[in-house]
Formats: structure tokens, sequence, C-alpha cells
């Protein structure tokens, strides 16, 4: 357990714990029945301690859960944990950090669903969908102009595989785009620029910052993990830097929004507009401002969610299994100091 290899070896025939939320895998029989298994076990959080001793591996299906950090003390045995997730800050509590158990994750299973949520999004807001549907539902004939997707300038706040794959898309639709990451560079494939996400004057290179791209962009996406760096990143600060004709689109996670800071800016219209998928806490209450402040639009938590997904889930959980049963090296190691997978 105490390992630092990103390989770890998994004993003859090792057990595998699977932390199940609502449902359970799809196909879960082709995990059950692998041969090179021992033991199986299913689990909810409220059991998690009882059934973590002795297990080998762990499979965190429960996708938002908190529970590993509170049954940590018991796992004696633990090698590796994948999670069905591409965020895994809910799985970097120092326990695990600081322990030589190495965890995995589901990169690339969402990206290119993510970057078709956000591009529908950006036409959503251009075109004036939202408005079109209410004024058909109270059956009002009201012409209006609407604006141009292509020419217009987005930044997309991490420069990982999602975020990539939003950059390709926008692009593709004739969008200037820019990238804003951990260092700033020029000549990147897919953003062209990228600017340092800190709201510095300038970067530590000399390059640009967010404080620079901020006010030049028509729509801000925020596609980065949640990190110490990135949580509470969007603030009352960032928000007043954005024209007030911009948008703001969260495909990330909740707490990298002061959502409070995000409710004053949308209130009082210093912003035009934010396309939510994820919030501070989840689900989001009923009497929260956001359902229907002017420009709000909120979605459950569905950005990457397209038919056969938990499938694609299974399917490279399996290729990883096979590869932890084997010897050979995992795919989508997480660098557990800095929370992602590097690269």
């Amino acid at each position: 357990m105490n390992s630092s290899s990103t390989t770890p070896s998994a004993p003859e025939r090792p057990s595998l714990l699977v932390l199940r939320g609502d449902d359970l895998p799809p196909g879960h029989e082709r995990i059950d029945d692998h041969p090179g298994l021992g033991e199986v076990v299913y689990t909810t959080a409220d059991e998690l301690s009882a059934r973590l001793p002795g297990a080998d591996a762990l499979l965190v299906w429960d996708l938002f859960t908190e529970a590993l950090s509170s049954a940590w003390p018991k796992a004696d045995s633990l090698r590796w944990v994948h999670a069905a997730t591409t965020g895994v800050d809910n799985l970097m509590f120092p326990g695990l950090v600081e322990s030589g158990v190495v965890v995995t994750n589901s990169r690339g299973v969402f990206d290119e669903h993510i970057a078709e949520y956000v591009l529908g999004q950006v036409v959503s807001f251009a075109k004036d969908f939202h408005r079109s549907w209410d004024y058909q539902r109270e059956r009002q004939w009201k012409h209006r102009e609407t604006e141009r997707v292509a020419g217009a300038r987005a930044l997309v706040v991490g420069t990982g595989p999602i975020g990539r794959a939003i950059a390709r898309k926008l692009r593709a639709v004739g969008m200037d785009v820019r990238g804003s990451g951990s260092h700033a560079r020029d000549g990147d494939p897919d953003f062209g620029h990228v600017a340092e996400s800190s709201l510095a004057e300038r970067a530590d290179n000399g390059g640009r910052t967010l404080r620079g791209e901020l006010p030049e962009a028509d729509y801000v996406v925020i596609a980065a993990p949640l990190t110490q760096a990135t949580q509470g990143l969007v603030d009352q600060s960032f928000l007043d830097l954005m024209k007030p004709t911009a948008r703001l689109v969260n495909v990330a996670r909740g707490p990298i929004v002061v959502q409070s800071d995000l409710v004053n800016a949308l209130d009082r219209g210093s912003i035009a507009g934010a396309a939510l998928d994820v919030f501070e806490r989840e689900p989001l209450k009923a009497i929260s401002p956001l359902w229907g402040l002017p420009g709000s639009v909120v979605s459950p938590h569905m950005s990457g969610d397209v038919v056969g997904w938990r499938d694609d889930l299974v399917e490279l959980f399996l290729d990883n299994l096979a590869r932890y049963l084997d010897g050979r090296e995992l795919c989508n190691v997480v660098d557990k100091s800095r929370g992602y997978v590097p690269g």
C-alpha cells in the first residue's frame, strides 16, 4: 500500500470492491465473471467502511461520493482506485494523496460530449433561442436581430483534453479561441495563445494572464479541474473583468465559481448570461435564484452524459483492469499532487 509505483502490482486473483450509487455498471457481469479476479463485492457509501478491509482495488461508480475519505482508515490492502469520472476532487483527501495507492480516472470518455454541449449553449445564446422558446409559449411574434457565432472570441479556462475538444469544436464554426492554463505560451495547436490562469497583470514568463484576456472574450468557458488553484477562481473580480455582453459557461466543477458573486453579476446585468451545468452544491435547490435570473441557463450536471456513456466508462475500466492484472502501466494515472492527469 505504500509503494510509490504508478504500476501497482496485483496479487494473484485480487479482490475488487465496487462503490455503487443508485445503479450498477451496465454489463457488470463482465466484471463479476472476469477470470483474473477473485471476489467482486458491491457496496454503498454507508457500508463502505465494513467492506473496505481486504480489498485490493476499488472502482468508484458512485460518481461524486466523498465516502472514501471517512472510510479510509479501513483501507488496509488497497493498491488501486479507479474513478468513473474525469474529475477526482472528491478523492483528493490527504490520506489517499499521501499514500502509495494509484488513482486513475475516466479521462477521454466525455471530451466530445461536453464540447458539443458547449457549442450548443454558445449557438443558443447567440441566436436567442431561449427567448424564442419563451415567446412561442406565450404565442407572441417578436422579431429580433441575433448575433454572429463566427468571429466571436471564446476563452477556454482549462487546457486539458476537454478544453481542447471544446476549442476544436468552437474553431470549427469560425470562432476565435484562446486558452487559459497553468503557463502562458504561444503556438498551442488548439488554442494558439494560452494565458496564465491568474488575475495578475503579467504572467511569470511575461505572457498574458486572465486579466488581459477576459475583457476581450465574448464567451468564457470553464473546463478546468477543481484544485486549490481553481477553487473560487471565478469571483467578483473575475466577473468584473468580463464584457457586459459576455456569457459564462461552466462545465467543470461548481466550486470554481463563487455562486453568490455570479448571482449578483447576473442580477445587475454586468454580464449577459451564464449556462451552468455544475453548482457549488448539487442538486441545485429550488429556492436558488439561478433558476429564474435573466440570462441564466441551468442543466443538472449532464453535459457529458449522452446515450451509452455508462457503457464507455465500463469499457475503459475493463481495459485498465486488464492492465492491472497483467502488471502493465495503467492509463489515466492521476498526479495526486496536482489533482488531475498531466499532459
